[in-house]
């Protein structure tokens, strides 16, 4: 890729990031170019990261999981994530800068013990979930200010602390409002349900989820995002499906109800004219 077909992207939620990447320079940008620091990824790291790239056909397409691996870290994608990333892709900087800033899973500031995630989309906002956000930022808040989005309560990463963000769509209509912690579902919410939640969370307990795996910490579920369950494999097994969810199903096969097959030769409509 020449230099003035790469792309730049950067988020909106950090404008010096933004600058930086707008106006870095794009031939160092290229693996093994930039001289910052990435020590912090061990050689165990590295050796996690061949075990990725060994997954595809195509090293690049190992970028995602990689860079949960890099958060699983440092609790976010730091400039030294970035780097290490091109490193091991031969990619340059700005092309992995423009996936982890287009993707809102990749945290550009460090996160606390904990990611709350709290939907605010129009259904779980409408059954209460605009209320839970507000109670948590207030609660989360110092001197009166409310927590604001992506923001963290406590020192990022140490134990009891909380970044606290609203989320577009959980993928749980039926069961809202909704809340995850650390990606793991909290269904049917109430403003002071989810207050004692995280309450117990900067007290150090990891209270049972509605549904899905036992609750762990933020930095060990970007590890377990990326592949890799240091022995929890059997996260795996919790029920990912709520009652709700699947009741549509069970009555169906239960009476019988089955669709229509699908015809071995379906004719589609014809494509409108370009003009």
């Amino acid at each position: 890729m020449s230099t003035s077909e790469e792309v730049y992207a950067a988020s909106p939620l950090d404008p010096v990031e933004t600058h930086r990447l707008v106006t870095e320079n794009p031939a160092a940008g290229g693996a093994g170019d930039q001289t910052i620091d990435t020590s912090v990824f061990d050689q165990s790291i590295v050796d996690r990261a061949q075990a990725i790239i060994a997954r595809y056909p195509q090293s690049r397409s190992a970028l995602l999981p990689m860079l949960h691996l890099v958060q699983s870290v440092e609790g976010y994608v730091s400039q030294a994530g970035i780097t290490f990333c091109a490193d091991q892709l031969d990619l340059t900087n700005a092309e992995v800068s423009a996936v982890a800033t287009f993707y809102t899973m990749y945290k550009r500031r460090p996160c606390g013990e904990h990611l709350v995630s709290v939907c605010t989309n129009t259904l779980c906002a409408a059954l209460g979930g605009d209320e839970i956000y507000a109670k948590l930022r207030d609660h989360l808040g110092t001197d009166g200010k409310p927590l604001g989005h992506e923001e963290t309560s406590g020192e990022p990463g140490t134990p009891g602390s909380i970044t606290l963000e609203h989320a577009e769509c959980l993928a749980a209509c039926d069961l809202g409002p909704v809340l995850q912690v650390n990606y793991e579902y909290f269904d049917n919410q109430t403003p002071d349900g989810a207050l004692d939640l995280v309450k117990s969370l900067q007290a150090g307990e990891k209270p049972q989820p509605t549904r899905g795996a036992p609750l762990t910490d933020f930095r060990q579920a970007e590890l377990q995002l990326a592949g890799f369950f240091e022995g929890r494999d059997a996260d795996l097994d919790g029920p990912s499906a709520a009652p709700e969810t699947v009741r549509g199903a069970k009555i169906a096969a239960e009476r019988g109800w089955t669709a229509p097959a699908m015809p071995e030769h379906a004719e589609f409509p014809p494509l409108p004219e370009k003009k």
